[in-house]
């Protein structure tokens, strides 16, 4: 093994984005153990070189030892509308399964944790685009939980010395193939994020696409939301092991310095597949705001991070050539990604 070579944990690895970080991980030479109880994830999307355990997050002092140079933190219930009506699973999978883990990790002397937390932290920023020193006021189960994980992280670097990243992101999409030719890409059901709600259109699995509203401020009068592609999140939670440091915990934004609206990006998926996408006027839903764009101007400084898949029509293609007509999906039913964030309704 190459002295370069290091070993990961990634909780909730069978998930969109935990699969795709792994497959990363794997690709830059690293040993990696996936850990998700496969309650939301998809056991198709652990990459094959990875070593799994089925388990959930509390099972992690059963897999962790000193040799682990670090865990990346993917595991969590993360449907927004589902936190409002069950909040008591949301406190006690997302806090409770996070005190599990970092006490395993204290035991077992595992001292570095990249965590993927959520923009909706912030709730509804009165200013744009989203810089971290804005208020983190949540308007949900899900974003408190996610925030309340991301005060522990904080405690546990003061008082433990950790080295903590936690990386806060809206709206993930696309897909990713790996140098083995295994394409990861999203995978929910039921589904709530946009672009694959519209390519759902496309291949004819559902009518039409509801657009809530189309008289907000913006220059088409549909909301705008910032999308980021999934190869560079995964590019970012791999800086984020090379720039964590004892005692510190850093709190970042994601994006791609860019938003497109509800109506561009029905429009990109109208071009990119050539097929007609009908929509549905609906009315605005509560707490929608205009914009939410994340600044990413942290990342750039800190972790030396730049989005390079920010072109709308790149994105819309990956997330469409991996489910051409659905042939790539898991045969097995299977919930919403644990990895998964679910800020980017239509």
């Amino acid at each position: 093994m190459s002295s370069s070579t290091k070993r990961y944990l990634v909780t909730g690895g069978a998930g969109y984005v935990g699969s795709v970080v792994a497959a990363h991980l794997l690709e830059a030479g690293h040993r990696v153990t996936v850990l998700d109880d496969l309650s939301t994830g998809h056991r198709a999307g652990v990459p094959a070189a990875a070593d799994f355990v089925e388990g959930r997050i509390q099972d992690a002092a059963s897999v962790l030892d000193p040799s682990y140079d670090a865990v990346l933190h993917f595991a969590a219930c993360s449907q927004v509308g589902e936190s409002v009506a069950r909040p008591e699973k949301y406190w006690r999978n997302n806090v409770g399964g996070t005190i599990e883990l970092l006490t395993a990790m204290r035991d077992a002397d595992v001292r570095s944790l990249v965590f993927s937390s959520t923009a909706a932290t912030y709730g509804e920023p009165a200013t744009v685009p989203i810089t971290e020193d804005l208020p983190t006021l949540p308007t949900n189960p899900y974003g408190a939980t996610k925030l309340a994980v991301d005060q522990m992280i904080s405690g546990e670097c003061a008082a433990h010395g950790l080295a903590a990243v936690s990386l806060r992101y809206f709206n993930v999409a696309g897909a990713y193939t790996a140098q083995d030719g295994t394409t990861y890409g999203e995978r929910h059901e039921p589904e709530s994020h946009l672009i694959p709600l519209v390519l759902q259109v496309a291949r004819g699995e559902r009518e039409s696409i509801s657009v809530y509203g189309d008289d907000y401020p913006t220059p088409d009068g549909t909301c705008v939301r910032d999308y980021i592609h999934v190869a560079d999140l995964a590019d970012a939670h791999l800086l984020s092991l090379a720039h964590a440091r004892a005692g510190e915990h850093l709190i970042c934004n994601l994006g791609n310095g860019n938003g497109f609206s509800v109506r561009e990006v029905v429009d990109t998926v109208r071009r990119v597949t050539g097929h007609p996408i009908p929509e549905t006027p609906a009315s605005r839903r509560a707490g929608d705001p205009a914009v939410l764009v994340a600044s990413a101007e942290r990342a750039r400084t800190r972790l030396g991070w730049k989005p390079t898949r920010t072109d709308l029509a790149s994105i819309v293609r990956d997330a469409w050539e991996f489910e051409p007509n659905g042939d790539r999906r898991d045969p097995s039913p299977a919930a919403p990604s644990s990895a998964s964030h679910k800020e980017n309704e239509a």
